[in-house]
Formats: structure tokens, C-alpha cells, sequence
């Protein structure tokens, strides 16, 4: 999942990615789209065994990503704005970041 934070002043949003590792097997967990050119951008575990990093994205965009786990298994996000196909055939999850007037 992830949570937006706007900036009044800036043309960007902050995007904080996270996902919870629970009692499962993940040991690394990457999150991978058009705001890094598709490269992996390792997630650390913090304190409450979840993963999670921050983004800057453009405003009043939508950008496509998906979550890399133990970079090899490809998730999108359960709670994404939207989804697009990708030409592998399967989805990419979407952050919307237009501002609502």
C-alpha cells in the first residue's frame, strides 16, 4: 500500500510505499516503476516488520509500478489508484497524483 502527501508549494508528491512482511518469507522487497526507470529501489524493514521507502513523483500525473519480491516475484499494490496492462501481459499497479480543485 501506499499514502500521498501534497505539497502546497512544490510541483511534487511524496509517495510513501510500504508493505507489511508479517510471518511471511520476503526478504527483499523493491519497489520498481516509471519515477526510477523501472530500477529496483530497495525497501528497508523498519522497526514493525514492515517494508517501506519514499518517492517523489510529478503532480497531476498517473505513474505506473509494481513491487519486485526477492527479486524475482512481480506484485501489484491491492490498494492502487488504478491499473494499466503492460506489454508482459499482466498489470501495473497506478498512482494518480492530479489534484483535485
Amino acid at each position: 500500500m501506499f499514502t500521498k502527501k501534497f505539497f502546497k508549494t512544490k510541483d511534487e508528491v511524496e509517495v510513501t510505499f510500504q508493505w507489511p512482511k508479517g510471518e511471511s518469507d520476503i526478504s527483499s522487497i523493491a519497489v520498481c516503476g516509471e519515477f526510477n526507470d523501472w530500477q529496483p529501489t530497495p525497501m528497508k524493514l523498519n522497526r514493525q516488520k514492515v517494508f517501506t521507502t519514499k518517492v517523489r513523483v510529478p503532480k497531476n500525473s498517473q505513474v505506473q509500478f509494481r513491487y519486485l519480491i526477492n527479486e524475482e516475484q512481480w506484485e501489484n499494490d491491492g490498494q492502487a489508484d488504478s491499473y494499466v496492462w503492460n506489454e508482459f501481459g499482466s498489470e501495473n499497479s497506478v498512482i494518480d497524483t492530479i489534484a483535485s480543485a
